[in-house]
């Protein structure tokens, strides 16, 4: 016998299953809202005027470069952190897109490389800010395999799905248009961070807050992933941190908002030691 179809009315009445607390606090909360108990963390400062917002940007940018130095990031002239100018969209710090100077230091030249890279980046991805690139150890080192960092903790997850990207090509320094436009390419969309095989790390961020904090998480994690290979060549099985946590992980910790407040406690720690040298 064939069952009866059920009633608009029974349909009605049929139990509704309960969010999961998920779904809930998703649903009823912001991600900085999230890493908050009780009073919520304020959101990314916000400026009357181009000129405060730009000054505030290039401390903090100055601010970056400090924390990298004292984490061991230089190599040489190797390494660059640029952030967008928020009156002028087709410059970034310190140059144009026609590769002029726009401010700075103008007795001495801008790194050509670092040049082609970061306008590459920016042109292609009106959405980000800053960028940051370094020949950091780790980064280097993970880099020669020119695969993507396993989802093997929490904190790796920040760069869950499109968020992680492989640039798979090595070509030497980059010294022309061509490579610099397939690097940012191969960033994507949505790309947060980025491996460069034989080469290093990437990342950008709507603030030069995220992306440098994002930068010393992708190193770290490479450190991690370096560490996790030696254990499992010894015959150590790794347990992966599963799909559906992963991609809740990101969801509610990869943010602007959230990713500048993470950089937070490197930049105050800098300033104090420091004493205030960044500030223009």
């Amino acid at each position: 016998m064939a069952p009866s179809a059920i009633s608009p009315s029974e349909q009605e009445a049929q139990p509704t299953l309960p969010k999961t607390s998920n779904e809930v606090s998703k649903k009823q909360k912001t991600p900085l809202e999230m890493i908050s108990q009780g009073v919520s963390l304020p959101g990314i400062p916000t400026h009357p005027t181009f000129a405060l917002h730009r000054q505030w940007m290039l401390e903090h940018m100055a601010i970056a470069f400090r924390v990298f130095a004292r984490k061991g990031y230089t190599e040489g002239m190797s390494g660059h952190i640029s952030v967008r100018d928020p009156e002028h969209p087709h410059a970034f710090w310190t140059m144009n897109y026609e590769g002029n100077a726009i401010g700075g230091n103008l007795s001495r030249p801008a790194n050509a490389a670092g040049f082609l890279i970061h306008s590459a980046v920016h042109k292609a991805r009106p959405d980000v800010t800053a960028a940051c690139h370094t020949h950091s150890p780790a980064g280097k080192a993970w880099s020669t395999f020119a695969r993507p960092l396993e989802m093997l903790n929490q904190d790796v997850t920040y760069f869950y799905g499109s968020a992680q990207a492989v640039y798979p090509d090595f070509g030497g320094v980059v010294f022309t248009a061509e490579e610099g436009e397939r690097l940012a390419a191969a960033l994507g969309p949505k790309g947060k961070g980025m491996i460069l095989r034989n080469h290093g790390l990437l990342t950008v961020g709507s603030t030069v807050d995220e992306a440098a904090y994002l930068y010393t998480l992708m190193e770290r994690s490479c450190e991690v992933q370096l560490l996790v290979e030696a254990a499992a060549a010894n015959g150590v099985e790794k347990v992966f941190v599963p799909e559906e946590s992963a991609r809740y992980t990101f969801e509610m910790a990869s943010d602007p908002e959230a990713l500048y407040w993470e950089f937070q406690p490197d930049l105050e720690w800098e300033e104090h030691c420091s004493g205030g040298a960044h500030r223009l």
